[in-house]
């Protein structure tokens, strides 16, 4: 049975020290202002959690590194740079721990019924990687997403700005599980986009349900993570892990995972996808502390759409790349909500 949900609203939050190319450009600095990509979401209304597809429809050049030691992900064997399948159509982020790699099915259904895919003969096959993270400790963890998540999340996808929050992969998605007294906060869905006054696109999406806490690289504060025991502060997880306090870690092992997809419109090979991909977690450890623990799945997809046709510098994307992943961490935190149990970072910081 199909679960709709109704449309989310994202919250836009500005960054201001980079100049953005073009009328619609300045109004989008998410995912999609990379030229060939969409980006859509389905979330259930029944608990909190649900699935986003990133889809791109003429193929895009990807890779991938996994960081995390409790990773969820499939297809991503594709994505070795010696392996033949050049290019992804999708790529799907889905809450639901092991359970929610079954929303793939449905966007491959979809892109197959729209003719997007590797061409066959008779048709096409449609080549969808995905990733999942642990949601299932919010509300009934009997429900999650699936095929038909899947399905709608890749119908619902446009190239209008990306919806942050409590949307999609990320509406499950809590922070701050490092220690044992439960005083976690909600995570959620974030995106940010670079763009040079040269037409450069760099861009990211992350759906945030780290262990750790997550610190605004700006200031070094954290604005959202394990809190103290009268829940208005936070944890110094830092003192913590080096015995300056008393606090005991008992984080839950396979319980978090930071999803991400980085995008660009420079063109790439997979080889220099693979390592904007590694290169980008840099921005995980900016944004959460710790990250990429034994007890998280961390995950980076790389996407080019090749629609810039300037000669790029591959290291010069992967900086950018790492500073979109921490702001898109940042940003995912400051537009979530709350829900039963989980404080958001805008309940602490009024």
């Amino acid at each position: 049975m199909m679960r709709m949900a109704p449309a989310s609203v994202g919250l836009a939050i500005v960054i201001a020290p980079y100049v953005m190319t073009g009328a619609a450009m300045q109004t989008n600095q998410t995912l999609t202002a990379v030229e060939g990509i969409k980006v859509g979401h389905h979330t259930l209304t029944t608990r909190p959690t649900g699935c986003t597809v990133i889809i791109a429809e003429a193929g895009a050049v990807a890779g991938v590194d996994v960081r995390g030691a409790a990773p969820g992900t499939r297809e991503t064997d594709l994505l070795n740079p010696v392996n033949t399948v050049q290019q992804v159509h999708a790529i799907v982020l889905s809450g639901g721990s092991a359970f929610g790699l079954a929303a793939a099915d449905g966007t491959m259904r979809y892109l197959d019924e729209k003719g997007i895919g590797f061409p066959i003969g008779g048709g096409v096959v449609p080549i969808v990687t995905s990733a999942i993270l642990y949601d299932l400790n919010v509300g009934d963890r009997k429900i999650r997403p699936d095929a038909a998540c899947g399905y709608e999340a890749a119908r619902a996808a446009t190239n209008a700005p990306v919806a942050e929050g409590n949307v999609g992969a990320g509406a499950g998605a809590t922070v701050g599980k490092l220690t044992r007294d439960g005083k976690a906060m909600k995570g959620g869905l974030g995106s940010a986009a670079l763009a040079l006054p040269n037409g450069l696109v760099v861009a990211a999406l992350v759906a945030v349900n780290a262990v750790g806490n997550v610190v605004d690289p700006a200031t070094g504060r954290t604005i959202a993570g394990a809190r103290t025991a009268d829940g208005k502060g936070f944890v110094d997880l830092r003192a913590m892990l080096r015995g300056a306090t008393g606090g005991a870690i008992e984080p839950r092992p396979l319980e978090n995972t930071t999803l991400a997809v980085v995008a660009t419109n420079a063109q790439l090979t997979k080889v220099q996808a693979t390592r904007i991909a590694q290169r980008a977690h840099d921005g995980y450890a900016r944004a959460i502390y710790p990250s990429h623990t034994s007890f998280d799945g961390d995950a980076i997809f790389a996407l080019s759409t090749g629609t810039w046709k300037t000669q790029a510098d591959a290291d010069h994307i992967g900086s950018l790349a790492a500073d979109a992943i921490a702001e898109a961490i940042v940003r995912a935190v400051r537009a979530a909500t709350s829900i039963p149990g989980y404080p958001a970072a805008r309940d602490l910081n009024k």
